[in-house]
This record gives structure tokens, sequence and C-alpha cells, in this order.
């Protein structure tokens, strides 16, 4: 699992056969230090995340189990982030 936060929608109204309905929306991961990397990526969000969140992603097969295993999903929120500290220093805080 990794930390992403997330940056916007992504809009697609045609999809394969499959691809679940969801959301999709717009993630840039998140280094240790709690700034942002530059990897975006599009992830599955079956649990209503918002912009600016943070959450917790998973990848590859475990991404296809958290949905459904036979689609063809590839990154997927699995959770919002309430908190996140390291060191004894707060990197985030929902609402704060």
């Amino acid at each position: 699992m990794e930390l992403a936060k997330v940056m916007g929608q992504v809009v697609s109204t045609v999809r394969t056969p499959g691809l679940p309905s969801n959301s999709l929306l717009l993630v840039e991961f998140v280094k240790p230090e709690g700034e942002g990397s530059s990897r975006c990526a599009v992830a599955l969000d079956p649990i209503g995340a918002g912009e600016g969140e943070w959450v917790i992603v998973t990848r590859g097969g475990s991404a296809r189990f958290a949905v459904d295993a036979g689609s063809p999903v590839d990154l997927v929120i699995v959770g919002i982030v309430d908190h996140v500290t390291a060191g004894g220093k707060a990197l985030y805080r929902k609402n704060g």
C-alpha cells in the first residue's frame, strides 16, 4: 500500500467491459517527508474520497481483489487517511 493525495477527478463515460463504474480520481503519490512526488496516476475510488484528501492506495492483484477479481484495475483507493505522523512530526491531519 502507498500514500497518495487526491488531485482531481478523471471522467470517462466510455469504458472497457468489466471496468467498474466507480469514480476515477487523479492521485499524486506522497514522499516519506509528506511532500508530493510529482508521480501521478488514475485510481478507482469505491469509497468516496475527495479532492485534497490523503488516501491509501493499493496496486496490482490486490487492487483487483478490492473491487472485483476479474476487473482490469491496477490502482484502487482502499482508505481515507485521518492523520499521519512520523518521527513525532505530524505530516498530515484531515481538516487541519
